[in-house]
């Protein structure tokens, strides 16, 4: 009698999970080689890993001055990894494979739609090439805007300055390969900003808004302004709440740090409005800093915690529990407390799977922050004030530090490294991963019984 062979495929949310494991380890070996190194002696293998998971999850906190600690080969190393973490491992895969004319199975769509956390299979190869050729276009004219302002500076490197930045940029990664101290000596270099925050925003807009802008735009002409009410209820919610964000956020930390003599408080009130609005934009995961993040106040370095923790938009670059999630969370409590049945938002009914899911993500993304908080504090004497924006940076791969990154001995190291894979995966593919085995429900319905909550 033969034996029934039992084979256990991996869920399409753990190849995900697990691809960006092996690009780290592969980025990491590369990482601990001498040619790596600036010097020529190969970093501490630790250090090579951080490097290759921030790079990979775009989140930019490292342990080593990126600019100096590495060579060339180093930084090309660096910034592959950043393309590839922020396209995503999947993405980039599957465009090799439609560039050599394979056609994509069910399978593949299947694992694409899981790593765009999209609800529709349809047309994946069309997508991935948009995804691919939008992401090179954008990165492509930001390189080139850069370019009028590095390569007077730095001549011909100038030139791989641009790009370097330029993709960092878009894929929300914040690393940069000109200087020690990030973009603080371009604080109030209007092109550079407005450069930096476009590539960012761009970024976190996420692609799906772009294409459904670009489909109304089309008929732009036939039906004017009146076009955009077409537009999708996410594209609508990303759209309203990125600007809110960006400005609200601007407006606090201009209100916070205005007599701040360490950060704005000696500059004129235009350069003033353009680093309030740059740290607005950096803090929702771009991970660039204009000026020094331990120099913030208390209340500003709280505020920029939360703008972190909300992070960008999905279907993005970006990373933090997204905009549309917390969109979802207050339009549900309003609801509640005016005791509505149904979630709504803009004359449409949010599905209520859309809801639970945005608790969900909610949910995990603070048990994350909460858990790798607790376990830096008890690894490392610095100020919970520091420790939180650290693991808040880590979480939503933001990139920002209060200068405790450098200090982190190597079990800091291994919590952050944990932390910002956990925040570039995401939460909800954690919790799936982790829920793969159990029992699928059984049909049996339990008695309701009511509860006493808040």
């Amino acid at each position: 009698m033969m034996k029934k062979q039992t084979t256990r495929r991996l869920s399409t949310t753990h190849v995900i999970m697990l691809s960006f494991v092996l690009v780290i380890l592969l980025g990491s070996l590369l990482l601990s080689l001498p040619i790596s190194a600036a010097d020529g002696k190969a970093l501490p293998y630790v250090d090579a890993l951080f490097t290759a998971t921030t790079a990979t999850c775009v989140t930019g906190l490292v342990t080593v001055p990126t600019v100096s600690a590495w060579s060339t080969f180093g930084h090309i190393v660096i910034l592959v990894l950043i393309q590839i973490g922020g396209l995503g491992v999947i993405t980039v895969l599957s465009g090799v494979m439609i560039s050599l004319h394979k056609r994509l199975g069910l399978r593949d769509s299947h694992l694409l739609a899981d790593a765009f956390n999209l609800n529709t299979m349809s047309d994946m190869a069309k997508f991935v090439k948009s995804v691919i050729i939008g992401t090179l276009t954008v990165e492509g004219i930001g390189a080139l805007l850069y370019m009028p302002v590095f390569v007077p500076r730095f001549g011909a490197r100038g030139i791989w300055i641009a790009v370097f930045n330029a993709i960092s940029a878009f894929c929300n990664a914040g690393i940069d390969i000109f200087a020690e101290n990030s973009l603080c000596d371009y604080a109030c270099h209007p092109l550079v900003n407005f450069v930096t925050c476009a590539l960012v925003v761009l970024g976190g807009l996420g692609y799906i808004v772009w294409w459904d802008v670009l489909r109304v735009l089309k008929r732009f002409k036939t039906h004017g302004f009146r076009c955009f009410s077409q537009l999708t209820l996410h594209s609508k919610i990303v759209l309203l709440a990125t600007p809110l964000l960006i400005i609200g956020g601007g407006a606090l930390i201009l209100a916070l740090e205005y007599n701040n003599p360490q950060t704005i408080g000696a500059l004129s009130l235009f350069d003033k409005i353009q680093v309030s609005l740059f740290q607005s934009v950096t803090t929702r995961t771009a991970g660039f800093a204009s000026v020094p993040q331990e120099a913030l106040r208390d209340a500003t370095a709280l505020l920029c915690v939360v703008l972190m923790f909300i992070g960008g938009s999905p279907v993005g670059t970006a990373g933090g529990a997204k905009t549309v999630t917390f969109v979802v969370l207050a339009a549900a409590a309003a609801c509640t407390f005016k005791n509505k049945s149904r979630v709504t938002l803009l004359n449409r009914t949010v599905a209520e799977s859309a809801v639970r899911k945005a608790v969900a993500v909610a949910g995990m993304s603070f048990t994350i922050l909460a858990v790798s908080t607790l376990l830096l504090s008890a690894v490392t004497q610095a100020p919970v004030l520091d420790v939180l924006y650290e693991t808040a940076s880590a979480t939503a791969t933001v990139g920002l530090t209060r200068n405790l990154t450098p200090t982190l001995n190597v079990w800091g190291k291994l919590i952050v490294i944990g932390t910002m894979y956990l925040g570039r995966v995401g939460p909800i593919s954690l919790a799936i991963a982790m829920n793969v085995g159990a029992p699928a429900h059984n049909g049996i319905k339990y008695p309701t019984e009511e509860i006493s909550v808040g």
